[in-house]
């Protein structure tokens, strides 16, 4: 097979124009070009008030790739397609000893519980939350009625805090053996739509999400595993520092050598749990901030001109950071086009931020967190577990400011610059459930993060006209950009470093942000655990 890349189109070409150009651009006649799909497909905006164009990645057979290959081995455009198959490294012995435990069932959680039970290791998957369809209606009584379920909300649930995003399906992360691919691949058999496969920045919006999480867990189920809801781990067995299970809230214990701790950047008390038993752990570098909202269609203006409302480009995105004068850089974090702010805390007495779209990106507004950077050895230095108590404490703030009945405290951008509270909206109306209170921001987080976002805003304003605009609205606060700490594992064994089988994974535990990069680890710990049970049952 053979990889066609820097493939360009114009934006509205016909569907035969793909093939014609594959056949154009390698010197075929219609007859060799036996077969192809779409790797990959991006667009090119640099000329967006003349032309924007598709930019695709093809993959190919022809009646004689080796003569083809041959003919082009000076180009780098032309090259013999990776294998981007997925390739299960084991399959369970018929007399298992054992079946690994998957705490969490987020993306991580999902996928490492999937990968196992796709291999017939028949996992049991705990999760503290509840399944989908009540775990929404529960989410929606903080947005609607103030009424916040402490372990069923937008951080704790079947699909995690990825199920009330964007659900965003792409990643910086590298990924070598293509693992990503079989992330998309499991959606798409689970109901995504199919050009998640394909498109740039794949997304599947929310209310799709939650019937494509349903149906994999049916899938887990049909092969063995066993999906508990409401069933949260308080402590864990251990002997000489070896995992031997789980202990749940009511007091239940199962055992098993292998723990996979899918946990959420939000699952504080877990944390505390794990460094109670002496599990190590390390605090890292997180961000916090504001959401800012803007009209979504002064941001496909911005970035695609001419083009802005394009049927086949959708709700524009950006990209957007600066290096302060004080030396923190404040980057936009989860930007949601034609989305929604949205109420996140999973704790009594705290406010919390994060974004959301559906699938059609359609409504009003825009809006991304505008966060800065912060780290342990400068602004969290006092102990391991400090970082969640900086969240906590700013969390509280917020709820206070807001009026202390979970709406979100907020400010329009041209009294933020300012320094002065706000105290009427403009055009721009913010769609943060359960509502807003008005006020000034700066009492809400550090100095020195105000005064970096402050320098921002009209930096980014030079980079996107209108992003400085007086009336955009900061809504208050986005504390959980990542987890605050680290579990930190082996990089062979994917095992925590002083307790054997325990399988820090995720984004709970520091080594996933995002939806993608989640169900990645999530593969790659669900590999580790059954290549460790095969090698104790002498397999």
């Amino acid at each position: 097979m053979i990889r066609l890349s820097e493939l360009s189109l114009p934006l509205d070409h016909p569907e035969a124009a793909l093939r014609e150009a594959i056949i154009k651009r390698l010197n075929l006649v219609d007859e060799e070009l036996l077969d192809f799909f779409v790797f990959k497909r991006s667009y090119d905006a640099r000329k967006k008030n003349t032309e924007i164009t598709f930019v695709y990645i093809i993959h190919l057979n022809t009646s004689n790739d080796a003569a083809v290959l041959a003919r082009f081995e000076d180009d780098v455009h032309v090259k013999v397609a990776p294998d981007i198959e997925y390739h299960p490294v084991a399959t369970a012995p018929e007399n298992l000893s054992e079946r690994p435990i998957v705490v969490g069932f987020g993306p991580c959680g999902l996928f490492a519980a999937l990968t196992l039970a796709q291999m017939g290791f028949k996992p049991i998957v705990l999760e503290r939350g509840r399944n989908v369809r009540q775990r929404t209606k529960d989410t929606w009584a903080l947005w609607r009625q103030k009424k916040l379920d402490t372990e069923s909300n937008v951080q704790y649930g079947e699909g995690g805090a990825g199920l009330f995003s964007d659900g965003k399906l792409y990643s910086q992360v590298k990924d070598p053996k293509f693992y990503g691919r079989k992330v998309m691949s499991e959606f798409v058999r689970a109901g995504a739509p199919e050009e998640i496969m394909y498109v740039s920045k794949p997304h599947i919006g929310t209310f799709r999400l939650t019937g494509v999480v349903a149906k994999m867990r049916e899938e887990i189920i049909e092969l063995g595993g066993e999906i508990r809801f409401e069933s949260k781990v308080t402590d864990l067995l251990l002997e000489d520092q070896k995992v031997t299970g789980v202990v749940l809230a009511d007091g239940t214990e199962l055992h098993s050598q292998h723990v996979v701790m899918a946990l959420g950047h939000s699952a504080r008390d877990t944390f505390r749990m794990l460094h109670k038993q002496e599990v190590f752990i390390e605090p890292k570098p997180f961000a916090i901030g504001f959401r800012i909202e803007h009209p979504q269609s002064l941001i496909d203006k911005a970035r695609l001109g001419k083009y802005a409302g394009h049927p086949e480009l959708g709700a524009a995105d950006y990209k957007l950071i600066h290096h302060a004068k004080n030396g923190r850089a404040v980057y936009s974090f989860c930007m949601c086009p034609g989305g929604t702010v949205v109420a996140a805390t999973s704790e009594e007495g705290r406010v919390v931020t994060n974004g959301m779209s559906q699938y059609s990106r359609n409504e009003r507004n825009a809006n991304s967190g505008i966060v800065v950077g912060i780290n342990p050895e400068q602004d969290y230095p006092d102990g391991i577990l400090a970082g969640v108590e900086l969240q906590e404490r700013l969390e509280a703030v917020a709820y206070k400011l807001g009026g202390s009945d979970y709406k979100a405290p907020a400010q329009l951008v041209g009294d933020f610059i300012k320094g002065q509270a706000s105290t009427e909206l403009g055009e721009v109306e913010p769609s943060y459930k359960p509502g807003i209170q008005l006020c000034d921001l700066a009492d809400a987080l550090p100095d020195f993060i105000i005064e970096a976002v402050r320098e921002a805003l009209p930096a980014f304003g030079k980079k996107i006209r209108g992003f400085d605009r007086d009336d955009a609205i900061l809504t208050g606060i986005e504390t959980r950009t990542s987890s605050p700490i680290r579990i930190t594992r082996d990089h062979q064994s994917y095992q925590s470093l002083n307790t054997q089988g325990l399988y820090p994974a995720g984004e709970g535990a520091g080594y996933a942000g995002g939806i993608l990069s989640a169900g990645i680890d999530g593969i790659k710990v669900a590999e580790a655990v059954a290549l460790d049970i095969l090698k104790q049952q002498g397999a």
